[in-house]
C-alpha cells in the first residue's frame, strides 16, 4: 500500500501551517498573521508511533474569492481534499464557526473521506466551552488543540493515527517506474506506446493509488512495474480542473518508484511546473530521467537540442545528474532506449563503494579542497563510508562538522561521480564527528 496522505486544510490563518510543523517537527512552512502566506502545498513525511504518512499543508479556503490566484489557493486546497486518505478540518477557535468553515465542511463531506474536527488556538482546559459553537458544522466529536502550545495534541495524533489507512513498503519484485508530468506533457501517449510494442507483455493489475492502474511490462525478457497515473480524465465533484493541479497525484507515484520519467513537452519548454515535479523525485532521492517528448514538434532539431539542452541544466541544476532524452511519443521515435537507461540508473542507485576506495579518493578531496577553519582551529577529514544505497548515502567524518557549507559538500558529490558515476540518482553526503 502507498504511504497514507493527510491534508489539512481549513479558512485562512486558523494555524494550518503551525500544525504542519509541529506534526512534522520542522519549521518548513511559512507561518505570518496574514492571511493567504501559504500559496503552493507543502508536504512532508511524518511519523507518530510507528505510522508513517505524508502530510500536505494547502493554502486557505476562501469560498467567494474574485482574484484569480486566490481562486487556485481554493482549488488546489479542494484538489488536496480529493487525493488524500484523511483530511484534517481546522478551525479557529478564537474566531468562533463562520459561513466559510460550514462551506468547506460540506464539500469534505462530498469526499466521502475520512476528517478529524480540530478546533485550534485553545490552549487550555478552561477555554474548552469554545467547542460549543462548532458542534453546529454537524460533527459529533471535535478535537481542542492548540497547534501553537502543543495542548491537546497527544489526543490529537492519536485519533489521527486511528484513521489513517494500513501501510506496509512495496516489495521490490520488479523495478517500479512512474511516469510523471504536467498535464498534457504527454504521459498518456507515452505510457501507450510503451505498453503497445511488439516485444512487451502487459498484464493490467489494481493499481494501489487510487486512480491510478499498474502495468507489468516485459521488456526483452526483463519486467518493469509501471506506475500509470497520467491517463486520468475525471470529472470531478467541484467545479475546477483536475488536470491542472498535479502535484499531489505526482507526490503519490513519486514515492512508491525507483525511478521516474519525468515527462516534459519540449515545444513549451521548460516550466516552474516542471521544476516543481522534478524536485519532489529529488528530495524523495529517487532515480530520475528527463523526457522531452513531443520531439516532432521541433522546427530546428539540432539547434533546439542544444538550446533546450542547455536550459535543462540551467534551471535543473539541481538535477544536473540525471540524463535525458529526446522522443515523440505519438510517432514512437525513440521510446525503446528508455528501458536501457533504466536499468542503467538501477544499478547506479544500488551500487556499493568499498570504504578503502572511498578513502583513496578522500586524498584526492584533501588535495583539491581548501578545508575550512573553524573558530580558529584546524579542520581534519578522518574518513568516509557508505552506508545505504537506493539512493547512495555517505557519512564523513571529521573533528568540526559544523566548518562544512554546501558548497563543500556539492565539492565533495561531484570527486564522488568524477570516480564513480552514479549516474540518474541522487547520492546523500552526510557530516558528522567522528
Amino acid at each position: 500500500m502507498p504511504k497514507p496522505i493527510v491534508v489539512i486544510v481549513g479558512r485562512p490563518n486558523v494555524g494550518k501551517s503551525t500544525l504542519f510543523n509541529r506534526i512534522t517537527g520542522t519549521r518548513t512552512a511559512i507561518i505570518e498573521n496574514i492571511p493567504g502566506v501559504t500559496r503552493d502545498r507543502n508536504y512532508l513525511d511524518a511519523e507518530w508511533e510507528g505510522k508513517h504518512f505524508i502530510v500536505v499543508d494547502t493554502g486557505g479556503f476562501y469560498p467567494e474569492a474574485d482574484d484569480e490566484i486566490i481562486k487556485q489557493v481554493t482549488e488546489q486546497a479542494l484538489f488536496a481534499i480529493e487525493e488524500g486518505d484523511v483530511i484534517i478540518h481546522l478551525l479557529d477557535g478564537k474566531a468562533g464557526l463562520t459561513p466559510p468553515d460550514i462551506e468547506l465542511s460540506k464539500k469534505i463531506r462530498a469526499s466521502g473521506k475520512k476528517v478529524i474536527w480540530a478546533v485550534n488556538k485553545i490552549d487550555a482546559y478552561s477555554r474548552e466551552d469554545r467547542l460549543y459553537d462548532f458542534y453546529a458544522i454537524g460533527s459529533e466529536e471535535l478535537i481542542p488543540l492548540s497547534a501553537a502550545t502543543g495542548y491537546g495534541y497527544d489526543d490529537f495524533m492519536e485519533k489521527l493515527v486511528s484513521l489513517l489507512p494500513e501501510y506496509k513498503e512495496e516489495s521490490a519484485i520488479f523495478p517500479k517506474i512512474a511516469v510523471v508530468g504536467k498535464p498534457n506533457s504527454g504521459k498518456s501517449t507515452l505510457i501507450n506506446t510503451l505498453l503497445s510494442k511488439k516485444r512487451m507483455i502487459v498484464s493490467p493489475i489494481p493499481g494501489t493509488t487510487r486512480d491510478s492502474i499498474d502495468s507489468i511490462c516485459s521488456y526483452y525478457g526483463k519486467k518493469y512495474l509501471l506506475i500509470d497515473t497520467a491517463g486520468i480524465r475525471k470529472k470531478d465533484k467541484f467545479s475546477y480542473s483536475v488536470e491542472k493541479y498535479s502535484l499531489v497525484r505526482a507526490l503519490k507515484s513519486i514515492e512508491r518508484c525507483d525511478v521516474a520519467l519525468i515527462v516534459i513537452d519540449s515545444s513549451e519548454g521548460i516550466t516552474e511546473q516542471d521544476q516543481k515535479i522534478a524536485g519532489i523525485v529529488e528530495e524523495y532521492g529517487k532515480g530520475a530521467i528527463f523526457i522531452l517528448n513531443k520531439w516532432d514538434l521541433m522546427k530546428n532539431p539540432e539547434n533546439d537540442y542544444k538550446i533546450l539542452g542547455k536550459e535543462l541544466l540551467g534551471k535543473m541544476w539541481f538535477m544536473q545528474y540525471a540524463p535525458f532524452i529526446t522522443i515523440s511519443a505519438l510517432e514512437k521515435k525513440r521510446v525503446t532506449k528508455i528501458f536501457p537507461i533504466i536499468d542503467e540508473i538501477i544499478k547506479e542507485r544500488n551500487k556499493r563503494i568499498q570504504t578503502a576506495e572511498l578513502n583513496r579518493v578522500l586524498n584526492e578531496i584533501l588535495s583539491t579542497s581548501n578545508l575550512p577553519s573553524y573558530k580558529g582551529r584546524t579542520v581534519k577529514i578522518y574518513y568516509i563510508t557508505q552506508i545505504k544505497t537506493a539512493p547512495p548515502v555517505f557519512i564523513l567524518f571529521t573533528n568540526h562538522p559544523e566548518a562544512f557549507k554546501d558548497f563543500h559538500i556539492r565539492h565533495i558529490e561531484k570527486i564522488l561521480r568524477n570516480h564513480f558515476s552514479f549516474k540518474g540518482t541522487p547520492i546523500r553526503i552526510y557530516i558528522k564527528k567522528k
